[in-house]
């Protein structure tokens, strides 16, 4: 058997430990042989492969990124995309393919599978967690802890000048990232895209923060929105999922803040930074244990199929139902951190 595998979307910690368990285990206990495709959809629109064996593998995993390359591409919006891939793989002689990727990546995988016959077997991989099929996606912890050590690291300067200080991680539709840091690293204030934030409120929590002679920490996800406004952008430029790219709440946020309570505020906007390094011990733990499964998938002709942590099992669930809605967060655990405000 001869298998595909590609990594789409944003690249993040974990991906190269999910090739390595794909490729160890295909190889040693099936004799399978690999394609790699390079740059997400775009290697089997255009035919694009790299080496992909155990001497491949050797050593990546504690790398970041993905040897494989990424990319946004949208082969369903390419001319002629479906047809171009299934010459690819017809030339590349590939039995089957194993898509890494989040809602978008995925989301190709299903129709590919579901609409065109073509055997896909998937991976979940966000950083923002919000695969509604799986309790976690590998990429989450690394970013997690990442932006906790900012902000533990944002808290010294934040006293020691006096100032408001607005940190702005990931996290388009869920709040997950910010959640998870915000309340880790001590934030004072935390604000994501499930919950409108009214402005009034939060100087009142930074307001109060002074008083008790500390200087407020806000936390905020890139995708949160003011009650009275709309989503607060740099660009308005989309990538071919439709996506725009976010980022400027923060600054826009610190702004506010300095014009409406008169304390200096200042922004640090984390972005790519969480994407990258080397992955967490539980990230590599999940992402192996995820690729070992995804090869059992295509061993066990299971295909439409994404491989997803409940509890502590790997279990397999519909791509299509797995992409069909996002996990956010939940007013009732919003409402429990918020003790922590002000």
């Amino acid at each position: 058997m001869r298998v595909g595998v590609l990594t789409g979307g944003g690249d993040c910690p974990g991906l190269n430990a999910v090739i390595r368990g794909i490729v160890r285990k295909g190889v040693q206990e099936y004799g399978y042989d690999f394609v790699g495709f390079r740059d997400g959809w775009r290697g089997p629109l255009e035919n694009v492969t790299v080496r992909l064996d155990i001497p491949a593998v050797r050593g990546i995993l504690p790398r970041g990124g993905t040897i494989l390359g990424s990319s946004r591409t949208n082969p369903l919006k390419e001319e002629d995309g479906v047809r171009r891939i299934k010459d690819t793989l017809a030339k590349q002689e590939i039995d089957a393919l194993v898509a890494i990727g989040g809602e978008d990546t995925l989301g190709v995988a299903a129709r590919l599978g579901d609409e065109y016959g073509v055997p896909c077997v998937g991976v979940p991989k966000t950083i923002d967690n919000d695969l509604s099929a799986t309790d976690y996606t590998f990429g989450f912890d690394t970013a997690v802890s990442i932006a906790t050590e900012a902000i533990d690291r944002l808290h010294t300067t934040a006293e020691s000048h006096m100032r408001v200080l607005v940190c702005e991680v990931m996290g388009r539709h869920a709040g997950w990232i910010a959640l998870h840091a915000g309340l880790a690293g001590g934030a004072n204030v935390i604000l994501i895209p499930e919950q409108r934030f009214d402005l009034d409120q939060v100087c009142a929590w930074i307001t109060s923060r002074f008083k008790a002679s500390y200087a407020p920490i806000v936390v905020v996800a890139e995708g949160a929105m003011p009650k009275d406004g709309d989503l607060i952008l740099k660009d308005t430029s989309r990538d071919s999922f439709g996506h725009v790219r976010l980022s400027g709440v923060g600054e826009w946020l610190a702004k506010e803040i300095e014009k409406r309570t008169g304390k200096e505020a200042r922004t640090t906007v984390l972005g790519h930074i969480q994407r990258g390094g080397t992955p967490t011990a539980f990230d590599r733990w999940l992402a192996t244990r995820f690729g070992l499964h995804a090869i059992d998938c295509v061993h066990d002709g299971d295909f439409g199929k994404m491989v997803a942590l409940r509890g502590t099992d790997i279990v397999r669930v519909p791509i299509a139902e797995a992409t069909a809605k996002l996990k956010t967060v939940d007013p009732k655990l919003y409402e429990e951190i918020g003790v922590f405000f002000g």
